[in-house]
């Protein structure tokens, strides 16, 4: 089959490789649609990443397809076979699973397991899933629900984590810092679930013109404003945002969020950094002020499910995220125009 491999930094390439054989557990689907994320742009730009993978490797970790084929012991799913793949179940699985039974797993704090079971390659023709993976992260797609948008559960369940981590109030000021998927995501959802006022902040109009549809109250490029925090206090009453929500990964838009959070505040420094990457907090403002910093990291069980019933309820037009749809052919074009930031998410067809 037909799939793509990372190297190494920027190094993608496309490979025949053998078609997965599902082991004791496993399943093995036909992907119907796998789409990019932001994460995977980090990862093929950085050349790995600290805990999902280790070039060479298969890759990308969003797809949503049919199963043509069980391993011994996994029931309950229908398979398809043959010329008739489609009669097999539809079904969307997160890229990963916990143990459930380390020290934090028995806490519940499923994100913090050391002993996550990861899979990648979705990017491909056929894609296997690990057995912890078929048992708690594994669900059935409705009917109606194209591929294209069961597959963003994954990064939908990372948000709705993230959101887990803190309470936001009736007429909270809430400042977005990013306008790619995760960072549009948490302006659709926080417009659709709460009754804050969500300003966004990006580097690109046509990404804060989706911001308003999904709900912002107001939007704004950063290439315009010479001293972001400034203007959120002055947007505060000279206060400062009740919560801040860093959806870049990126150092110094860390300590930019902090900068825009006012006495008491929450900041959720969700965009994960480069690995060994240092940023400077100014302790009298952290004590004195009070402020909540939380580091937020991936998903749970959860909200995994609560992610693909939100998807499916189809409240929010999560479809204004995806750009294009691709064949697999061209991902290493789409990863240019990822780079170029010419496209959000692309919807990748095997065929």
């Amino acid at each position: 089959m037909l799939a793509a491999l990372l190297y190494g930094q920027e190094d993608l390439r496309l490979e025949q490789v053998p078609e997965p054989i599902p082991s004791d557990g496993e399943v093995v689907i036909k992907v119907g649609t796998a789409t990019t994320c932001g994460t995977d742009l980090k990862v093929w730009r950085r050349g790995g990443h600290p805990k999902m993978l280790t070039p060479p490797t298969l890759f990308g970790h969003e797809a949503a397809g049919t199963i043509v084929a069980v391993g011994a012991g996994v029931t309950n799913w229908q398979v398809g076979h043959g010329l008739h793949p489609t009669i097999g179940d539809r079904i969307v699985a997160n890229n990963s699973a916990p143990c459930m039974e380390c020290f934090f797993c028995q806490r519940q704090e499923y994100s913090l397991c050391p002993n996550l079971t990861w899979n990648n390659g979705t990017f491909a023709e056929y894609l296997k899933i690990p057995a912890p993976i078929v048992h708690h992260n594994m669900l059935p797609i409705p009917d109606q629900l194209p591929f294209a948008l069961a597959a963003m559960t994954e990064p939908l369940a990372c948000v709705l984590h993230g959101m887990g981590r803190f309470h936001v109030k009736p007429k909270d000021r809430v400042v977005v810092l990013g306008d790619g998927a995760i960072g549009l995501m948490f302006v659709a959802v926080l417009a659709a679930e709460t009754k804050a006022e969500v300003l966004l902040w990006g580097g690109n109009d046509q990404r804060l013109e989706i911001g308003k549809k999904f709900g912002a109250a107001k939007v704004f490029n950063y290439h315009q404003v010479a001293d972001l925090p400034g203007v959120v206090k002055e947007l505060t009453e000279g206060w400062g945002a009740d919560v801040v929500i860093e959806a870049t990964g990126v150092p110094s838009v860390w300590e930019t969020a902090i900068a825009c959070a006012r006495p008491g505040a929450t900041v959720n420094l969700f965009g994960g950094c480069p690995k060994y990457t240092r940023i400077t907090v100014n302790t009298e403002q952290l004590h004195y002020s009070e402020l909540t910093l939380k580091g937020v990291f991936h998903n749970t069980p959860k909200y995994v499910r609560l992610a693909l019933l939100l998807i499916a309820s189809r409240k929010i037009p999560f479809e204004l995220l995806i750009s294009e749809h691709r064949p697999l052919t061209d991902l290493e074009q789409v990863f240019a125009d990822m780079k170029a930031r010419k496209v959000i998410k692309v919807a990748i067809l095997p065929c």
